[in-house]
């Protein structure tokens, strides 16, 4: 998806700032446009630590980016989803084979920073930044080459140098053509309020890291500074964090956490995330099955849950004895005359779920 929609939006005089979730797979960005956003951030912050369980430290590859960001945009179609694009990977000539990878998998936009390679997260202590002529290539490398892109130039020189150094480097980025200007790190209003009156008449980005070096505002408080474009790029992985971090202390306490299904997302809800039904209507379509004896919605799809049936470890019809009780097969799985059941021709495990 081009960014066009995303610039148009971002244009519109009196319309709210447009926020952007981190995401980091096709799933998470699925989760966003749940619950009702039209564009995402796929984070290198975000995919560094689940893809590789690693930090933000120059350690993810151009490559494992691009085929994260193909997976998510084949997904979800319907979504802009804007790529960290860290600094091009290299030189000018790195950074147009970005922009064609990112082109390839189907992004809207990327964003494209001045540190040194490698390189690390925006709030994290140590970084540099490259000569500005050298950064300023690469922009205008990107500008040429993804003319249908959403373009946002980060500088990273407020923490590596100073404030006065960084909006000097939007300054110059602005001439290159790019969509964006994004000071990365501002520590202070009173810097967020000098960024925004040095940098007029071009989409501002503000970059919201909870416990981070900016103070954490509302995307509202935001325009009123002068910032349309907002990334919240980890809200989603420190909440996952945390989750997860609870359920499996609870799982190693409890050894279950049947006292606490509140927490969880329920089975059939994961199944209608994923369009479970829409795959057994198109698995049914090709193989030429009666749509009617497996209704494709969740219920048929996960069979009637609380009534367990036997089942038995073998291939083909059921012989010999009875094994311990587990899940039932789905709806429409069960065949044979009347009072008598014979099971499919797939394994039914024991094992739990």
């Amino acid at each position: 998806m081009s960014g066009a929609s995303l610039r148009e939006r971002l244009s519109e005089q009196g319309a709210p700032a447009v926020l952007m979730p981190g995401v980091w797979d096709a799933l998470t960005a699925r989760l966003g446009a749940q619950a009702g956003f039209d564009t995402v951030f796929l984070s290198g912050y975000c995919v560094s630590g689940t893809l590789l369980g690693l930090p933000d430290f120059g350690y993810l590859t151009q490559t494992e980016m691009a085929e994260v960001a193909r997976r998510v945009c084949a997904a979800n179609p319907g979504l802009e989803v804007v790529v960290d694009a860290d600094t091009g990977y290299g030189n000018p000539l790195n950074t147009i084979r970005t922009v064609e990878l990112w082109q390839q998998a189907g992004a809207s936009g990327m964003f494209l920073e001045d540190q040194v390679w490698p390189k690390r997260c925006g709030h994290m202590a140590g970084k540099q930044v490259i000569e500005r002529a050298d950064w300023l290539a690469k922009l205008r490398a990107a500008v040429h080459h993804a003319p249908g892109m959403h373009i946002t130039a980060r500088t990273d020189a407020r923490a590596a140098v100073g404030l006065e150094e960084a909006i000097e480097r939007a300054k110059m980025a602005r001439d290159t053509g790019v969509d964006a200007l994004f000071v990365e790190a501002p520590e202070s209003i009173a810097e967020l309020e000098r960024v925004a009156a040095s940098l007029p008449d071009i989409t501002l980005v503000a970059n919201m890291v909870e416990t981070g070096r900016t103070p954490l505002l509302t995307p509202a408080e935001l325009g009123d500074l002068g910032f349309r474009l907002i990334v919240s790029p980890l809200t989603a992985l420190f909440s996952m964090v945390k989750a997860v971090q609870r359920s499996l202390a609870l799982l190693r306490a409890e050894g279950s956490l049947r006292g606490h299904l509140d927490q969880l997302v329920a089975f059939d809800e994961l199944a209608q995330l994923v369009d479970l039904a829409g795959h057994y209507a198109t698995e049914d379509q090709f193989r030429g099955r009666n749509a009617v004896a497996r209704s494709p919605s969740v219920a048929s799809v996960l069979g009637d849950m609380h009534h367990e049936r036997p089942c038995r470890q073998r291939w083909g019809p059921a012989t010999g004895e009875e094994a311990p009780r587990c899940l039932p097969a789905p709806a429409g799985m069960w065949s044979g005359a009347a009072g008598q059941r014979s099971f499919p021709l797939v394994r039914w495990s024991t094992r739990p779920i």
